[in-house]
């Protein structure tokens, strides 16, 4: 998750009434929002925003020559904003860097919707470390560590671990874990996993952990 109080988002928009309700809008959302009337003064905001909802019909420079100008400036993501018949256009600013586009008029659902997916494509969010107890998963750096203390598992151990600490107590399915871990279309022995499983149990050294639930799966118990 994206913590949105930290997203600058820079509004260009000639029009001061559209500018306005979309500001609203975005800082309700809790997105930290600015608007500029030009190209001109686009270009100039400092510190560079995060997002930049660009109207392409502006007053002083072509919309898509701001684009541009902004793409070679930073990775800012830019959805841009076309009337419906400014086809050529949208291609134009999609060509020079835009991330995203969006119709007149457009719902605030919808823009939050596409600002939402541009920054999980400019900004991937780091994944959070998975905590139960004594036991700590980092699915970034694929480590892990009991007590503080660091245990070396196999890739496949770790997809096993992190299937269960993702969700810690829930029952996840044998099915889920082999589709998750090996892959959607496994159709081998089951019993693979119950091996894998033992040796994970065996690594962590931490009694009623990887708790079975049969019939059912595997869950994070709460151990002692």
């Amino acid at each position: 998750m994206h913590n949105t109080a930290a997203v600058r988002v820079l509004v260009v928009e000639d029009d001061a009434g559209i500018a306005r309700l979309l500001v609203r809008g975005l800082q309700r959302a809790g997105y930290a929002a600015q608007t500029v009337e030009t190209g001109r003064a686009a270009l100039a905001v400092t510190p560079q925003p995060d997002v930049v909802l660009l109207d392409l019909g502006l007053p002083d420079l072509d919309g898509v020559e701001v684009c541009r100008r902004l793409r070679q400036r930073g990775d800012a993501a830019i959805i841009v904003v076309t009337a419906r018949g400014e086809e050529s256009d949208r291609v134009s600013a999609l060509d020079e860097g835009a991330d995203d586009y969006l119709v007149k008029p457009f719902g605030l659902a919808e823009l939050l919707a596409r600002i939402r997916a541009v920054l999980r494509r400019t900004r991937p969010a780091e994944p959070e470390l998975l905590r139960h107890g004594v036991l700590v998963v980092d699915p970034r750096t694929r480590r892990v560590t009991v007590e503080g203390t660091e245990v070396a598992l196999t890739p496949k151990e770790f997809d096993i671990l992190e299937c269960l600490a993702a969700d810690p107590g829930r029952v996840v399915s044998r099915q889920e874990i082999l589709e998750r871990a090996w892959d959607e279309h496994w159709y081998g022995p089951t019993k693979v996993l119950d091996v894998h499983v033992a040796a994970l149990r065996r690594k962590l050294g931490v009694a009623g952990l990887v708790e079975t639930v049969y019939g059912r799966g595997f869950r994070l118990g709460e151990p002692g």
